[in-house]
């Protein structure tokens, strides 16, 4: 039994465990000034880009973002939820949500805070920490939705999730989940749509091709593992699968800037596989926990029509796992891993 306290006591809420999910994030909208916050926010990131601020920030304040609020606004209004005036990347990040709360109430009742947060845009990673605290969330996990570490993603939500605990008066304890991509619930989860995806198709596609969003080769030579990760990756799902080696390529995209990014590109790759007479691919992209610009638009749209004008004949997308039941469990299960000794 605690001691009653005092009359005029701030309010006290029952002790709570948080978890806070967390992705990259996405404009509020897709008109120029939204995308402009939205895109300054990230390309302002100095684990995004990493040039001196006096030698970026004008490039980036008076002429990229002059002009490119206008293209990317353009591109998220074809892949945009305008039933629920949201992009895809917020409405699965919910439906993710909603699902493993309901899992973890299943396993620890109202015990366990679950929320999500973004690193950019909204809703920010410090307004939910603060709800967390406020909500009387004394320990929190922390769970940057990267299946491979690189401090463009993991790092930098990480970085912003500490920035927000140095806000609060009563600070909780704190966990952050490290990379997943091969935890055997994800690789299995991972697998499965694999192999759903090519049981509904009439013919079995040449080459699957992995392709892992891309980041400036000199990071990995600066000493950031995410290239090795995402080969590691490719090689897991590859030996679930039981195919042979060379049955799945390990490419990257979204390249951006001049200097020379991980390779192969993937836009350029698939050219490639058409001219060498692989006319029938399946791309996957095992990077993203959720469908978002990169692979609604940018795979469905660019990287296919690079495919196709160079002669290939069928292309298959292989969604992302979203709020599927395998990949819910997945998570679930890198949860309750990082709950141990909490619950």
């Amino acid at each position: 039994m605690t001691d009653a306290l005092p009359a005029n006591h701030p309010r006290v809420p029952p002790r709570k465990i948080g978890v806070l999910l967390a992705n990259l994030g996405t404009p509020d909208n897709y008109d120029y000034w939204s995308m402009r916050r939205y895109l300054s926010e990230f390309l302002s990131d100095k684990r995004v880009i990493d040039f001196p601020a006096w030698k970026w920030q004008p490039l980036l304040q008076l002429v990229i973002l002059s002009k490119r609020p206008f293209t990317s606004g353009a591109n998220y209004k074809l892949i945009w939820n305008h039933d629920k005036g949201e992009s895809p990347l917020m409405t699965i990040t919910k439906a993710q949500t909603a699902k493993i709360a309901e899992s973890l109430a299943a396993l620890h009742g109202d015990s366990v805070m679950v929320d999500f947060c973004m690193r950019y845009g909204n809703p920010s990673t410090t307004a939910k920490v603060r709800e967390m605290v406020a909500a009387g969330c004394d320990r929190i996990v922390f769970f940057p939705l990267y299946p491979q570490y690189a401090g463009a993603t993991t790092a930098t939500a990480n970085d912003q999730f500490f920035r927000a605990l140095m806000l609060e008066k009563a600070q909780p304890a704190a966990r952050t989940v490290p990379e997943y991509f091969a935890h055997p619930a994800y690789v299995e989860a991972l697998a499965r749509s694999v192999e759903r995806a090519y049981a509904g198709l009439e013919r079995r596609p040449d080459v699957l091709v992995a392709s892992y969003h891309g980041m400036p080769k000199r990071y990995l030579m600066e000493g950031d593992p995410y290239h090795c990760k995402c080969q590691k990756t490719s090689r897991l799902l590859r030996e679930r699968l039981g195919w042979e080696k060379g049955s799945i390529d390990t490419t990257f995209q979204s390249v951006f800037g001049r200097e020379e990014w991980l390779r192969p590109y993937t836009v350029e790759h698939v050219a490639e596989l058409a001219r060498q007479g692989k006319k029938h691919i399946a791309v996957i992209a095992p990077a993203f926990s959720a469908d978002c610009i990169e692979t609604l638009e940018e795979i469905q749209g660019e990287i296919r029509e690079a495919f196709v004008h160079a002669g290939g004949e069928s292309f298959t997308y292989i969604p992302c796992l979203n709020d599927g039941e395998d990949h819910i469990a997945a998570l679930v299960a890198v949860i309750q891993d990082n709950l141990a000794g909490w619950v």
